[in-house]
């Protein structure tokens, strides 16, 4: 790999925990190698502060890759040297032009460093707005945004300087980071244009590390997001990263932070790293060198170890080898153009399953993901077209897709009428969860320690798992959106000495094995083949079981949808209305003719439920959602996205054991949603956007 340093730089000092040192005026250091060279002269700069604010881990808010904007004071001294390349609001352009020449002084990508190069010389306010806007901001879910030029974007210097102030704060945190260390892992991702991948990405965050003397474990190789985990908890690190972007659009990246504990971060890391990195923003020396990546002592290779130690603990939920063996029933693979194919082959050998068919144009990591639109199976149909025709080609009933990191699963079914079912996340979460706790039962040598175990899923997931544990005797817990919180719930039940025997969300994201706090699309690929094969033995498809298990628990239709509305001010008036609805403070009693029962807004923290009126789980003002529950055993929740501008809805009704006219059910949910769109979102009124293709 290219070395990108430039001989005779002068930066701060490493070990500094206050920032950069200040350049004497006029001053600029040495420029990337040709062919950019330098620019000629450079003003003194008065770099600008990025506003703070990073996620404040309540409801529904996602933390990654927002941008921050607003104009702020600008810094003199050693606040102003710590870097503030991006300005506040409005920028005006000597504040885009003194953030570009700043980042001109510290960049050394030549790619990179040429577009802003060019930029800067065309006077391109607009491009450079772009750029220079607005700083990522780093949350409770890292960074993701798109990979280019510029503090809006991921490429080398944005990695460094989020590397160096994460590697500051651990600092604080971990008197023996240098004995323990961190775990560092990477997708196929990479951006031609800007020089930028998630392996290069790795390798300089790698670097980082090293130069402080802390021991890192680089994979080699392109891995599973939950390898990262796994291996943080494995080895007893003090953190991992992730460099991935899941399954956004092929030109986005991203960064994504594990604590000690093995669950992603919450607050208030988020801010304490964020803080850090604006305190570290100048690249420490041998930032550029990855030199150090090749010959340090302090580099270790997770890769072969991992690979055996995480088959061997996923096996531990393999309890028909003898079937699996045996089984007629074939299955087919796509990895959407990830890293997910090796890994579910070998996840199938682990369990003696023959291997699946994998989609040929799909299997091979390509991070143009050329045959799909999206590379999300979230999409169903659209994404699994070439999985379709190869499972009807080889005879194969039964379709596992993971999103390219391998961290969600997507599963189809050919039906008895020749049609393919695809399951959404949370029929396939009813199954799971029914499968698991009956492994477990008929596995457990005491019945008593049903007491201790336990199954958890996102609020704004169907319910399924609630109803089975009611029965079943076992707990139920929900938490809000995202595995970062059910991660961390998990391990503080484990650590009481509960069994969390699994979690899930809407958004195919599973966690089946407790070796990995995180969704684990590996692990959930091979335990549904299982599941689907022992089955297959009673002359059973896994849309007859689902069936079975509503028959059995009571059946939960699920709708959800969202509108698009880009004034946020409209949005917040829709919510302050639903919270004066009757008058001042009043929620309101009925949608329609649909009587409610129970409020929880984990906006303002009111929950009528709870007799205090206040709400268990965590609140946050910076973010809206309101959750109603119905007499008629229906819930919606109602909830503004973090990263766009929509206000989503997830409805449910939940219907009693025996109460199996299906038909019925979805026709009094769809009359629920249709008078919670008339009479709570107003679209014409509040000039929404609908969005037709609800799932």
């Amino acid at each position: 790999m290219t070395s990108f340093s430039a001989p005779g730089k002068k930066l701060l000092n490493p070990r500094s925990k206050q920032g950069p040192r200040a350049r004497p005026p006029g001053r600029r250091e040495a420029g990337p190698p040709s062919p950019c060279p330098a620019v000629a002269s450079a003003p003194t700069l008065t770099p600008v502060r990025a506003a703070g604010g990073a996620e404040r881990g309540g409801a529904g808010r996602s933390g990654a890759g927002r941008a921050r904007s607003g104009r702020g004071k600008e810094r003199s001294g050693a606040a102003a040297r710590r870097s503030g390349m991006a300005a506040r609001g409005s920028a005006g352009d000597g504040a885009l032009r003194r953030a570009a020449e700043q980042w001109l002084l510290w960049d050394q990508n030549p790619k990179t460093y040429a577009i802003v190069k060019q930029l800067l010389a065309e006077g391109n306010v607009g491009e450079l707005q772009k750029y220079f806007g607005s700083r990522m901001e780093f949350g409770t879910a890292g960074l993701r945004a798109a990979m280019g030029a510029g503090i809006s974007h991921m490429n080398d210097l944005t990695i460094i300087q989020t590397t160096q102030g994460f590697c500051r704060y651990l600092e604080k945190n971990f008197s023996d980071l240098k004995k323990r260390g961190v775990v560092i892992g990477f997708d196929a991702r990479a951006h031609l244009s800007s020089g930028g991948s998630s392996k290069r990405f790795a390798r300089l965050a790698a670097n980082t590390f090293i130069s402080q003397g802390v021991p890192v474990y680089l994979f080699s190789d392109i891995i599973p997001t939950p390898f990262v985990p796994y291996t943080v908890t494995h080895l007893k690190l003090c953190a991992g990263i992730m460099v991935t972007a899941s399954h956004n659009p092929k030109q986005d990246n991203g960064y994504k932070v594990y604590w000690e504990n093995g669950a992603q971060i919450i607050s208030p890391h988020d801010k304490g790293i964020s803080q850090a990195i604006e305190q570290n923003q100048e690249p420490w020396p041998q930032a550029w060198d990855d030199k150090l990546i090749d010959s340090s002592p302090l580099l270790h290779d997770p890769y072969a170890l991992v690979n055996k130690e995480y088959f061997k603990d996923i096996q531990k939920q393999c309890f028909y080898r003898n079937i699996n063996k045996e089984t007629n029933l074939k299955f087919v693979h796509t990895s959407v153009h990830g890293v997910g194919h090796k890994f579910v082959q070998l996840a199938f050998k682990a369990f003696d399953l023959s291997p699946p068919f994998a989609v040929p144009e799909q299997k091979d990591p390509d991070p143009d993901f050329p045959t799909v639109k999206y590379p999300n199976p979230e999409e169903g149909k659209g994404v699994l077209t070439l999985s379709f025709a190869l499972a009807e080609k080889d005879g194969a009933r039964i379709i596992l897709a993971n999103d390219p990191d391998a961290d969600r699963l997507a599963v189809a079914e050919k039906q008895e009428s020749g049609e393919w079912k695809v399951f959404s996340g949370n029929e396939l979460g009813a199954l799971l969860g029914w499968w698991i706790f009956t492994c477990w039962k008929n596995n457990s040598r005491d019945t008593h320690a049903i007491k201790d175990v336990y199954m958890l899923s996102s609020t704004v997931s169907s319910k399924i798992l609630r109803a089975i544990a009611l029965k079943e005797g076992f707990h139920f817990e929900e938490t809000l959106t995202g595995f970062k919180w059910m991660g961390n719930r998990a391990k503080q039940l484990m650590d009481q000495g509960k069994a969390v025997l699994f979690a899930f969300e809407e958004a195919i994201g599973y966690m089946c094995c407790p070796a990995v706090l995180d969704k684990d699309g590996v692990s959930a690929a091979v335990i549904t083949a299982e599941m689907a094969s022992f089955l297959a033995t009673r002359n059973l498809s896994l849309s007859q079981q689902l069936k079975a298990v509503y028959d059995e628990y009571g059946f939960h239709i699920t709708k959800a949808s969202y509108f698009i509305c880009h004034d946020p001010k409209v949005i917040q008036q829709l919510f302050d209305n639903l919270r004066n609805f009757d008058g001042k403070n009043t929620y309101p009693k009925s949608c329609g003719r649909f009587k409610v029962s129970g409020i929880r807004d984990l906006t303002t923290g009111y929950d009528s439920s709870q007799p205090d009126q206040k709400a268990i789980l965590p609140t946050s003002k910076s973010s809206q959602m309101i959750t109603f529950t119905f007499a008629n055993g229906g819930v919606a929740t109602m909830r503004t996205s973090g990263t766009e501008p929509k206000i989503k809805y997830y409805s449910e009704l939940c219907a009693p054991p025996g109460n199996s006219d299906v038909e019925q059910l979805k026709k009094e949910l769809d009359e629920l949603v249709n008078a919670l769109e008339k009479h709570f979102f107003q679209p014409e009124k509040n000039k929404l956007q609908r969005q037709t293709d609800a799932t």
